[in-house]
C-alpha cells in the first residue's frame, strides 16, 4: 500500500478565501487525475478544483462552508498503483521545487531528412 500524500488548493488565481459550494467526492472513492474534487465560488466565478493524480482519496480536508486558497490544505490521496513518478513528482512539487527555475533548453537537433525519392 502507498503513503497518502497531502494535496493543497493548486493556484487559483488571485482569488483568495474562495467559499466550498459542492463537495464532489467522499473519502474510500476513488479518483481519477484531473477530476473534480470540489467546487468553490467567489464574488466572480465558481470553479472545479481537481485531483492532481488518480488514486483512493484517504480523507477530505475540507466541508461545505469552508473558506479556502491557493495552498490550503484539501485532502489526502493514495496514489494509484503505477502512479509512483506521478507520487514523487507531487511531493517535490509541494517541497518547493516548483519555485525554481526550469531549463527553457530548446530542441536543437536538426529534423529528420526526407526519405531518398523512388528510383524511376
Amino acid at each position: 500500500m502507498s503513503q497518502a500524500l497531502d494535496i493543497k488548493v493548486p493556484d487559483i488565481g488571485d482569488f483568495k478565501d474562495v467559499e466550498v459550494i459542492e463537495i464532489l467526492v467522499k473519502p474510500g472513492d476513488t479518483v481519477a487525475a484531473e477530476q473534480s474534487l470540489i467546487t468553490v465560488e467567489s464574488d466572480k466565478a465558481s470553479m472545479e478544483i481537481p485531483s492532481p493524480m488518480a488514486g483512493v482519496l484517504r480523507e477530505l480536508r475540507v466541508k461545505l462552508g469552508d473558506r479556502i486558497s491557493t495552498g490550503s490544505p484539501l485532502a489526502l490521496i493514495e496514489p494509484a498503483a503505477g502512479a509512483a513518478a506521478m507520487a514523487t513528482c507531487c511531493r517535490a512539487l509541494q517541497a518547493g521545487a516548483s519555485s525554481s527555475p526550469r531549463s527553457t533548453s530548446t530542441n536543437t537537433a536538426s529534423p529528420p531528412s526526407p526519405p531518398p525519392a523512388p528510383a524511376t
